[in-house]
C-alpha cells in the first residue's frame, strides 16, 4: 500500500513511523520552509508540487492509495490542494489536525480572525509583545514603530519586520519556567500565538496564564476538505483512518 503524507508536524512524523513498521510505502512531503527539519522515515519529498493540478498528476504517478493532510492547522494552501486532488482522482483523503487549545480559568485570550487584526490589537493596545508565530507572517507589526518586539522562531526572519525587535532563534519544546522566565526577563505584557494545539508549544499559554498575560490568539481557519476527509484528532485516529479507507 502507498500513502502520501502532507506536513512535517510530529503526528506527520509518528504516523509515517507507524505506517512503515506495517509495511506500507510511505511519502512524506515537506514545505521546505526550514533549512533541517526533522525527517520522519520512509521516502521524503522537499517543495510543492505546483498546485491542485500538480498534485493530482503527482499522486497518479506515484499510485498512491490513500492521502494523509497532517499539515499545520494553519497551512490552508495546502490542504486546499489535498482536497481538490481527492477530489480529482477519487482517492481517500484523512485529515489529521490535533485539537485547538482551549480556554481554561485563568486565561485572558483575545481571539482574532487574522493575523492583521492580531497586530491592530497590539499596535493599539500593548507595548512589548511577544510574537511566536513563526517568521512567514511579521510583516503585519511591522508598522508598528512605537512597540518593542521580543520575536521567537526557528531560523531568521526576513523583513519587514517591526523596528524595536530582538529575535530569538529556538524550535520547541519549551517548559513553562522557562518561559516565564523568558517572559519576566523581557518585561513581556501580551503574548501572540496562533492556536497550533499541541503539547510541544503549550508552556506559554501556562505561563501567560501563571503570570495573568493577556494572549492575542488567532482563530484557526476552517479545514478545506471536510466535507469530503475523515477528519482524526490524534495518531491512532488518523491510523486507524487509513486503514479503514485504504
Amino acid at each position: 500500500m502507498r500513502a502520501l503524507i502532507l506536513g512535517g508536524t510530529a503526528e506527520a512524523r509518528a504516523l509515517a513511523k507507524r505506517l512503515v513498521g506495517e509495511g506500507w510505502f510511505v511519502t512524506s512531503s515537506l514545505a521546505g520552509r526550514v533549512s533541517n527539519p526533522k525527517l520522519p522515515v520512509g521516502n521524503v519529498r522537499i517543495g510543492g508540487f505546483g498546485g491542485p493540478a500538480g498534485l493530482t498528476r503527482w499522486l497518479i504517478s506515484d499510485a498512491t492509495e490513500v492521502i494523509i493532510d497532517a499539515t499545520h492547522p494553519y497551512a490552508e494552501r495546502i490542504s486546499e490542494s489535498a482536497a481538490e486532488a481527492a477530489r480529482a482522482t477519487g482517492l481517500p483523503l484523512v485529515a489529521l489536525h490535533r485539537p485547538a487549545w482551549e480556554r481554561q480559568p485563568g486565561d485572558n485570550w483575545i481571539e482574532v480572525s487574522s493575523m492583521q487584526e492580531a497586530a491592530d490589537v497590539v499596535a493599539d493596545r500593548f507595548y512589548s509583545p511577544f510574537l511566536t508565530i513563526g517568521r512567514q507572517q511579521l510583516a503585519p507589526f511591522a508598522d508598528d514603530s512605537n512597540g518593542r518586539y521580543l520575536i521567537r522562531c526557528v531560523e531568521q526572519p526576513a523583513p519587514p519586520l517591526p523596528k524595536n525587535r530582538k529575535i530569538i532563534l529556538s524550535r520547541g519544546p519549551y517548559d513553562v519556567a522557562a518561559e516565564r522566565k523568558l517572559m519576566r526577563d523581557y518585561a513581556v505584557d501580551c503574548v501572540v500565538t496562533k492556536n497550533s494545539g499541541g503539547a510541544a508549544t503549550y508552556a506559554k499559554i501556562e505561563a501567560a496564564r501563571d503570570l495573568k498575560k493577556p494572549v492575542v490568539i488567532v482563530q484557526r481557519p476552517q479545514l478545506p476538505g471536510a466535507d469530503i476527509a475523515t477528519v482524526a484528532t490524534t495518531v491512532d485516529e488518523a491510523y486507524n483512518a487509513v486503514i479503514r479507507r485504504a
